[in-house]
C-alpha cells in the first residue's frame, strides 16, 4: 500500500494551491480529484482577480483588505493570465449609490490595497459616454472607475498545479475517485478507484485534506467516520459569452440590476462576459448549467444598459454556470453571506477547507499547510508561495492564437490534459464550436484534430467519435 504524508482531494484552485504550498515544503503530497482538474467551480467564476467592492457595504474590511493583497501578488506572479482593467461603474438620477458615495466607496477601496491600485477616478457623464459610447445616455450623471484585475481562472489553477510536480515529492491524479475512508493506527487508509480503468486500490496518508468547494456537504456526509453535518449555503451564478462585435466594449462596466444586484461586463478579446446571477442551488452539481430565467435575467440587464444594440439570445455563444460555496450564517442571505472562509477538523488528522474566494485562494489554505509542516518536523516559509510558477501555458488568455499541429502535442505532453473536451476547453480556451468559429475561422474544427488523432490519442483519451460530437 502506498503512503503518502498528504492527500488532498480537490483539483480546484484551492485544493491546487495547498498541494502546492505541501510540495514546495518538501510534503510527499497527492493531489486527486475525480473529474479533470480545473473542470468544475474554477472555471466557472466571473474570470476575476478582485477585492470585491461590493464587499464594502456588508462591512467585510478585512476580506477585502487581504483580497486586494492577493490580487496585486498574482498580478505581477502572472502577468501572462492576469490583466488589471479600469472597470466603470455608470451612476444614473435614479441610481441608489449618488456619485459623491461612489467616490468614497472608490477611496475607501484604494485605501485598503495601500493605494497599490491604479489610482481610481470619477467621470463626468460625457466623458463615460466618450470611454463607452453605447451606454444609455438618458439620465447618465456619470461614473466612477477603479482597477481591478480579470484573469483565466482554470489556467492559474492549471499552472499552480504544474509548478507543485515541479518538485519530486509530488504526484496529481484525475479520475482518481475517493470511495471510503478509515482511520488505522493513526494513518487514514483511503479507497480510492481510477475511473480511466475501473481499478480499486488502497493508499495510506498521515494528513488528509479536502479542497471540494460546493460539493464538501455532500460527499462528506458519505464518508461515515466523519459524521459530517452541512455547512454549506451553495449560490449558483451563472453566465454569458456574447461576441465583441455584437457588444463592443472596450473597458469593463460594473452595472447595478433593478433589484440590486451587481452585474459585470467585461470586455476579453474577441467576446465580452456577462455575469453573474445568485439564485438558489439544488440537485446535480457536476453538471450545472444556466436556468432559462437567469439567461433572461442577464440579457434584461445588459438590455436596460445598452438598449441601442438590441441584444437577444441569438447573440449569446455560451453559457456556464457554477456554485459557490458560501459559509451559512444565521438570518443572512446568499447576498450579503461573507465570502470569508473556514476550516474545520472533523477527526485530528483530517482537514476540511469551504468557502472563501478565488482571489484569495493562495492564503486561505496557509493555516493547514503550516500545522502539516510542523507536524512533520519542516520550518514553513511563507515566501515560498510567492515564488514566480515555472511552466507557462501555450495558449495565452490576452493573446489567443491557435496552437500548431506540433504546439498541440506539445500541450498533451507537458500540459497533461486527460480527455478530448478537457484539451479543448482548458487548454486551448475554447468551450464550443461557436466560439471555435469565431476565434479560428479559417480552420475546420474536425480537419484540425483528425489530422494528428493518432499522435494525440497516445497522450490523451480521444477518439475520432469524441471530435465529431464535441458541442
Amino acid at each position: 500500500m502506498k503512503h503518502y504524508q498528504a492527500v488532498v482531494v480537490g483539483g480546484g484552485i484551492v485544493g491546487a494551491g495547498i498541494f502546492r504550498d505541501l510540495s514546495l515544503h518538501g510534503i510527499n503530497t497527492l493531489l486527486i480529484d475525480k473529474n479533470d482538474f480545473s473542470s468544475q467551480t474554477s472555471q466557472k467564476s466571473s474570470k476575476m482577480l478582485h477585492g470585491g467592492i461590493r464587499y464594502l457595504e456588508n462591512m467585510d474590511f478585512k476580506l477585502v483588505f487581504e483580497a486586494l493583497h492577493e490580487k496585486n501578488i498574482w498580478l505581477k506572479m502572472t502577468p501572462h493570465l492576469t490583466r488589471e482593467v479600469p472597470l466603470h461603474l455608470p451612476v444614473y438620477k435614479d441610481s441608489k449609490r449618488p456619485l459623491w458615495m461612489i467616490h468614497v466607496g472608490l477611496f475607501i477601496y484604494d485605501l485598503l490595497s495601500k493605494f497599490k491600485n491604479s489610482p481610481f477616478k470619477i467621470k463626468n457623464a460625457h466623458e463615460t459616454l466618450e470611454s463607452i459610447p453605447q451606454l444609455k445616455a438618458i439620465d447618465l450623471r456619470g461614473s466612477g472607475v477603479y482597477f481591478d484585475g480579470i484573469m483565466d481562472d482554470a489556467k492559474i489553477t492549471l499552472e499552480v498545479i504544474y509548478d507543485g510536480l515541479f518538485e519530486k515529492n509530488a504526484e496529481a491524479k484525475s479520475y482518481m475517485e475517493l470511495l471510503d475512508v478509515n482511520i488505522s493506527e493513526g494513518l487514514n487508509i483511503l479507497k480510492v478507484r481510477d475511473i480511466t480503468n475501473n481499478t480499486i486500490e488502497q493508499i495510506s496518508c498521515d494528513q488528509i485534506i479536502y479542497a471540494l468547494g460546493p460539493h464538501t456537504d455532500a460527499f462528506l456526509k458519505k464518508i461515515a467516520v466523519y459524521r459530517w453535518q452541512n455547512v454549506l449555503l451553495p449560490s449558483k451564478g451563472s453566465h454569458l459569452w456574447i461576441a465583441s462585435r455584437d457588444l463592443p466594449i472596450k473597458f469593463p462596466i460594473v452595472i447595478t440590476t433593478k433589484d440590486n444586484r451587481v452585474i459585470f461586463v467585461i470586455p476579453h478579446e474577441d467576446f465580452v462576459l456577462v455575469g453573474t446571477t445568485e439564485v438558489e442551488m439544488d440537485g446535480d452539481f457536476d453538471n450545472v448549467i444556466a436556468s432559462e430565467s437567469e439567461i433572461n435575467y442577464l440579457l434584461q440587464a445588459i438590455q436596460d444598459y445598452f438598449p441601442t444594440l438590441n441584444l437577444d439570445r441569438s447573440h449569446i455563444i455560451s453559457t456556464f454556470a457554477g456554485i459557490r460555496p458560501l459559509i451559512k450564517e444565521d438570518g443572512a442571505d446568499r447576498g450579503k453571506t461573507s465570502r470569508e472562509h473556514k476550516i474545520f477538523q472533523p477527526l485530528e488528522q483530517t482537514y476540511v477547507i469551504a468557502g472563501g474566494k478565488y482571489t484569495t485562494f493562495r492564503i486561505m489554505g496557509v493555516e493547514i499547510t503550516k500545522e502539516i509542516c510542523h507536524k512533520h518536523g519542516i520550518a514553513y516559509n511563507e515566501d515560498l508561495s510567492l515564488n514566480p510558477l515555472r511552466q507557462k501555458s501555450i495558449v495565452l488568455p490576452f493573446n489567443w492564437k491557435l496552437p500548431t499541429q506540433e504546439e498541440l502535442i506539445t500541450i498533451c505532453k507537458k500540459e497533461f490534459p486527460t480527455t478530448f473536451q478537457d484539451l479543448v476547453q482548458r487548454r486551448l480556451s475554447i468551450s464550443n464550436r461557436r466560439m471555435w468559429q469565431l476565434r479560428a475561422p479559417e480552420t475546420n474544427f474536425d480537419q484540425y484534430f483528425s489530422a494528428n488523432l493518432l499522435e494525440l490519442s497516445k497522450y490523451i483519451k480521444m477518439t475520432a467519435d469524441d471530435i465529431k460530437s464535441f458541442l
